[in-house]
């Protein structure tokens, strides 16, 4: 029987049979369409797509999990949002997750409390997620998240291949002082417990033991430019030692601009008296002065492989690190 009822005047009240009617299809294949079904016919899909988009048709999520079972969202568990990283990671991983036709689900946890990362994982669980995402761990925190979900798809946005390339943009800062001419590098490391941290660590000394250079002096602090700030007394005074550093790499940009406006404060002129690299490519660190240098991260194609790894899909490489050569940067004197 012919339907020929008039289309809704309402977009908000169109409905997969509006649609259908549009499209010349049958419910079922709407249906097929919005569930990235893969046997459609290409002309057929794209037909349905602009019915859908004609007539301002919006997917009912809950409707549509009843269809198939699963809510098509992932959860993402996340701590520290103040931070520039883990900020950037969350939006990272939204547009990753849209592009795979999927949604997030945040939940925040304080990241050194197991009972709160689990906690968060529960509620999320609860939502009937179909995969976690734990964005900027620390190590304990995932391994019990993991023992605690054996049946969970889990990943972290940090760890696996994209440790590899926390390793290797952390190297690609220490190499660019080195080329610099500098061989007294000092080091501001992130909180031993973040596996992002360890990461940083592990490519700033493998760098510099293969350059043959000492790994000493280290400092560490707690991501924020505050701890930066703090620690800026003690590494002037080093700067300013015998065969102290001329060049000190930070593990984030938001300790080494607070790094430097403590310097800064205590009279040591950077790059001057000592050069400072960051890492994060934080878009504020150019309009410091001096302008910070610093490395960027393919945090978009990182996102991408965490969302593969949950969907069950093979996951794409990121980009390699890139370094941003600005003003904080120079030959020691």
């Amino acid at each position: 029987m012919d339907d020929t009822r008039p289309l809704p005047a309402d977009p908000t009240r169109v409905g997969v049979r509006d649609v259908a009617r549009a499209a010349g299809v049958s419910t079922q294949t709407v249906s097929r369409v919005i569930n990235q079904h893969p046997n459609i016919r290409p002309e057929t899909r794209d037909r349905v797509l602009q019915a859908i988009a004609a007539l301002g048709y919006r997917v009912n999520n809950a409707a549509r999990t009843l269809g198939t079972r699963t809510t098509r969202t992932l959860g993402v568990i996340a701590s520290d949002a103040t931070l520039y990283g883990p900020a950037v990671g969350i939006a990272a991983l939204e547009a990753a997750a849209r592009d795979a036709g999927r949604w997030i689900a945040t939940a925040y946890s304080d990241a050194s409390d197991e009972a709160s990362v689990r906690d968060a994982a529960d509620r999320l669980l609860g939502q009937g997620v179909d995969g976690l995402i734990v964005l900027a761990p620390h190590a304990a925190t995932l391994t019990a998240l993991t023992g605690a979900h054996p049946g969970v798809a889990i990943a972290a946005l940090h760890t696996g291949p994209g440790a590899e390339q926390q390793e290797a943009g952390a190297a690609l800062a220490i190499s660019h002082l080195i080329e610099l001419g500098h061989r007294r590098i000092g080091r501001v490391a992130g909180p031993e417990e973040w596996l992002e941290a360890r990461s940083r660590e592990a490519g700033m000394r493998r760098a510099l033991e293969g350059a043959g250079l000492g790994v000493e002096p280290h400092w560490s602090g707690d991501w924020t430019a505050a701890a930066g700030a703090a620690l800026a007394g003690r590494i002037a005074a080093a700067v300013r030692a015998p065969g102290g550093p001329t060049a000190v790499a930070a593990a984030n940009d938001q300790m080494a601009l607070g790094l430097i406006a403590g310097l800064r404060e205590a009279g040591v002129d950077v790059p001057g008296d000592v050069s400072i690299v960051g890492f994060d490519d934080n878009p504020d660190a150019a309009f410091y002065r001096p302008a910070l240098t610093t490395v960027g991260l393919d945090l978009a194609g990182e996102a991408r492989r965490a969302v593969a790894v949950v969907l069950g899909e093979r996951p794409s490489a990121a980009g390699a690190p890139r370094l941003i050569v600005r003003a904080s940067t120079a030959p020691p004197r």
